[in-house]
């Protein structure tokens, strides 16, 4: 089987250290011309981003920063508009009813990459927000792995 190759262009490292994932689901991103070619430069951020399904049943991504692009002039749009995110509608139905059902979960976007194809998918995450607590105790565990690594290393090049 061939590995799928992709590009990423925006990372929510934030969302990582604020919520655990439960789930990943892949979508696909409605954009304007002028919105695919500043993603391509890079341009785009989704730290302060997130996701919800509308009351006609879309899932539309909201607070996701894409740059104007510097060529676009009268094409350009709001950077900071809603996007509809592209999903088959029985797995946004299902999403909803897991929203609805369980208490605490969100939808965060944790990719935005370029596909083999060069359309631009969202990586989106089934999330439960992390106590203070449970934000120590990962941050121990790592810096308590990041030790012992070290350790070992050292003793390897002695």
């Amino acid at each position: 089987m061939a590995k799928t190759s992709r590009k990423v262009i925006a990372n929510n490292k934030k969302a990582l250290h604020d919520y655990s994932i439960e789930e990943r689901y892949e979508a696909g991103i409605v954009l304007t011309g002028t919105e695919i070619k500043s993603i391509r430069k890079g341009s785009c951020s989704i730290k302060e981003s997130y996701a919800k399904i509308t009351n006609k049943g879309e899932l539309v991504v909201t607070g996701m920063h894409i740059a104007p692009y510097e060529q676009g002039n009268r094409f350009n749009v709001d950077p900071l508009r809603v996007r509809t995110l592209l999903m088959h509608k029985k797995e946004i139905n299902k999403l909803y009813g897991t929203i609805k059902t369980q208490q605490g979960l969100t939808l965060i976007p944790l990719t935005v990459y370029l596909d083999e194809h060069g359309r631009c998918k969202v990586e989106l995450g089934l999330a439960r927000g992390k106590k203070n607590y449970d934000k120590r105790e990962a941050e121990a565990k790592r810096d308590a792995e990041r030790k012992m690594d070290k350790a070992i290393k050292a003793s390897r090049n002695r």
